[in-house]
Formats: structure tokens, sequence, C-alpha cells
């Protein structure tokens, strides 16, 4: 996996676009060293923060600063790093941006100092991203999962039971090369065993790896329902701001309106979509059409029902006339809203596979029901993950999971030993391409391409 970049060197600044108090642009490459002399003056000691002045080609101050070395292999991307840190203008930024080309330096790619820690194997593949995620977190749980990732937690876990796939395969195959032995090695308890426990040990992280996904893309709720049940107001006390337009007139809402909250560190994205009816308004069927699809995009569907209009069985029947409930069945909770204007109580029930909440949002009653409810969904009992991680992973891992049903199914049907090896090789292949120890090409270059500039 190992690759060097030895004639190249790049540059970027490593702080956020905008001004601030300081901004740092940082090189990484075999020029480093020609970079400090021509422009601090000298190449400072190994990792100590020198105070300089900067100079350009043309030998104008640019600004005065502290200038740090960070010499191979000792540095984040295994290559000499320079960084330069200046006060906090993009003037002066680009003006030592423009200083470093000119000696011989180019611009960054997104994700390339990454990039290059990975094939210089100063991390891995799964650290690497947990990098960007660390910087993209949009709460406090989830950036603390990431950091577990950074320092090299799931990879822990991956390399672990990958050694275990190892020494299986090594197992099997020692069985295969040596057919004439007395004992039948494949055949024997020991295999089965062997497989049992990688299988406990995946779905175990399987299970942790979903929390993370959790963790750093949330889930999307869309408020569904007729006309006037109370969608905006429910949008309006989620988010705990006026989001949404809240009126008597059936159809206010015309358009998608969106919301971001977080619950206990999870980011979910609330959609108010247009009351669902027969309109012959043509902007408000344009409305209508535009939640069906947001209903088809949601993870989640919070049906509200008006308690003053309509009863459980009329939006249960209602929903049965349409595709919407064959389709969305399992994602569909019903809210019944309005209860300070009906004899109903505040409670949670269950009916023909949805649960009921019975609540007012303008009276504030049985409200308490639906954030438990939210939690539910979300599996928040344990909401601290071990790890962040991605989509790309579970379907690693989920692809590790198939190869070894057939592993097993290989084994319990005494199929030739050349067939549990190959899926067991399969196995340790899907679950490699997580660390990055087995990974297409193109898949790496679209990863990085993801990260910001300068990281």
């Amino acid at each position: 996996m190992s690759r060097i970049y030895v004639d190249d060197t790049i540059v970027a600044p490593a702080t956020a676009q905008g001004r601030g108090g300081i901004g740092i642009v940082r090189v990484s490459g075999p020029l480093c060293a020609a970079i400090a002399k021509a422009i601090a003056g000298l190449l400072p000691p190994e990792r100590l923060a020198t105070v300089r002045p900067f100079y350009d080609s043309n030998q104008n101050l640019i600004d005065k600063g502290l200038v740090v070395y960070f010499k191979a292999p000792y540095s984040f991307t295994g290559e000499d790093v320079l960084e330069f840190h200046l006060h906090g203008s993009p003037v002066l930024l680009d003006l030592m941006i423009q200083s470093i080309l000119q000696l011989g330096a180019r611009l960054a790619r997104p994700g390339e100092f990454s990039e290059r820690a990975f094939y210089n194997e100063k991390i891995d593949l799964a650290q690497a991203e947990a990098i960007a995620d660390l910087i993209a977190a949009g709460s406090a749980t989830a950036a603390r999962s990431a950091l577990k990732s950074l320092e090299g937690e799931f990879s822990r876990l991956i390399n672990a039971l990958v050694d275990k796939v190892i020494h299986l395969r090594m197992y099997v195959e020692a069985a295969i090369d040596f057919p004439d032995e007395e004992i039948d090695f494949i055949a024997d308890k020991k295999v089965a065993a062997m497989l049992e426990d990688i299988a406990v040990e995946l779905e175990a992280i399987s299970q942790q790896a979903e929390k993370g996904v959790l963790l750093q893309e949330g889930i999307t709720i869309a408020l569904a329902g007729k006309p006037n049940a109370g969608k905006s107001s429910l949008l309006n006390y989620l988010s705990g701001k006026d989001s949404a337009i809240v009126t008597n007139i059936p159809g206010t809402t015309r358009d998608i309106l969106q919301e971001y909250i977080q619950i206990e560190g999870v980011p979910l994205h609330i959609i108010d979509t247009a009351g669902i009816r027969d309109s012959d308004d043509i902007v408000e069927q344009e409305g209508i059409r535009r939640a069906l699809l947001a209903l088809d995009k949601a993870q989640q569907i919070l049906w509200l029902i008006d308690g003053e209009q309509e009863t459980v069985d009329d939006v249960d029947a209602y929903l049965k006339t349409i595709p919407l409930a064959k389709k969305y069945h399992d994602r569909i909770t019903l809210i019944y809203n309005k209860i300070d204007l009906s004899t109903q109580t505040a409670r949670s029930s269950q009916q023909d596979g949805h649960t009921i909440l019975y609540l007012s949002i303008k009276t504030g009653q049985g409200l308490e029901l639906l954030q438990q409810h939210l939690k539910s969904i979300l599996n928040l009992n344990d909401n601290e993950a071990n790890f962040i991680a991605r989509r790309r992973h579970l379907a690693s891992l989920a692809a590790a999971k198939d190869a070894l049903a057939k592993a097993s199914k290989a084994l319990h049907e005494k199929l030739a030993g050349e067939l549990l090896a190959e899926d067991l090789k399969e196995m340790q292949n899907n679950l490699s391409e997580i660390t990055g120890q087995f990974t297409a090409d193109d898949l790496l270059g679209k990863i990085f391409s993801e990260f910001c500039i300068g990281k």
C-alpha cells in the first residue's frame, strides 16, 4: 500500500476561509527546507515554533509570525512538513501561498494531506475518514466518536477480526495441503467454533457501526397529514422557533420546510410537508407532489391526525386506500393531535402495527411521549458509539456477513475445502476495504475528494 511522494511539494491554507486571529499555511514535500530558507531566512529546529519575519521573492515583508518544521517521517503526512502561522488575513495568506507556489510547490487537492498520510502509512483509511468526520461533527457526541475512530478504535476492532479470519484461513488451507492426515481438520468442530466466534464479533462491530453512522448522518423525519392537522405547529415545537407560518386556514404550507435539530447528540432532519388532500389548486397540487417525494426519502413519518375533525380509524382507513400505506407502513407513527378539543387523554397505544401518540401540541399535553418515542426510534438507550462510521463501512460489513454465510454453508454441506477457503478470503478482503488494506484506487479518489482543502 505504501506510495511515498518524493518529487512533489504541495501547499494549502490549513485554517478556514475568512478573517481570524491566526491563519496557517501548510506545506508538505521535499521542497520544505528550501521554502523555509527562502521565506523565513532559515530552516528552524525540528518541532520548535520559531518567530520569524516572512518575505516574498522580492524581499517584501509579508508578515511576522511563527514557522514550524516537521522532518520526515515524523510528521502528519510522513514527509517534510512546514507550517507558517500568520495573522488571519485572507490577503496575507494568499500572498504567502503565492510566494510558496513561485518556489516550486503546487496547490494541494482536497484531502491531499490526509491522502499522503494514508499512503505513507501514518494512518489507515478509517482514520483518514475520521478526520473529515471530526471536522464536520454536528454534535459533541459525534465529535467524541470521530475522535475515537481517529485514535484507531474502529481500525483496532477490524484488524483484530481480520487476524481471526486469517488464522482460520491458514487452518483450513493447511488441511487442504495435507489431505492424507488422519484427522479431517475441516470437518472437525474447531472450524465451526471459530466461524461462530467470528460471526459474533462481526455482529457486535456491525451494531456499533450502525450507531456510528447514525451519529454522523442522523435520520430524516417527515411530518405528514391533512391540512390544518398541526404539522407546522409540531415543526415549530421541535425546532424551538417559529420556522413555519401557523394559521387556521387549510393549505397554508405549500412548499417543503426543513429544520435541523439534535436529540442527545443525534441529528434529526425534520421536514414539514404540505397537507395531503384532493385539491384543484395547481400550486397546492405541486406542494402535495413534493410532499409525497419527501415521504419517500424519509426514514420515519409522523402522520398527524386532526383530533377535532378525524378519528384514528378514519386515518387508518384512509392510509389503506393509497400506495403510501403499503410502502411506508413500518415507518409511520400516528400523532393524534388536539386532545384538548376532544375527550382523549395523553397516552400511547398500538393499532394495526402503528404506534399512536395522543397529545396536544398547543397545550403541551403528551409531548413528553413524543420525545420518548423519538428516542426509541433512534435507539438512544446507549447513544455513545465507540467510533463513527460511514455507509461504505456498513456495506463492507454486510458483504463480509454474506461471505461468512457462504463459508458456513460450505462447512455445513461439507463442500470442497477450497470453496470454504475462498469464502474466507472474500470476507477478509471485505473487511480490509474498511481500513484501506484492500481498496480500489477509484474509491480512494472519491473518499479524499470529499475532504476540505488543506487537510
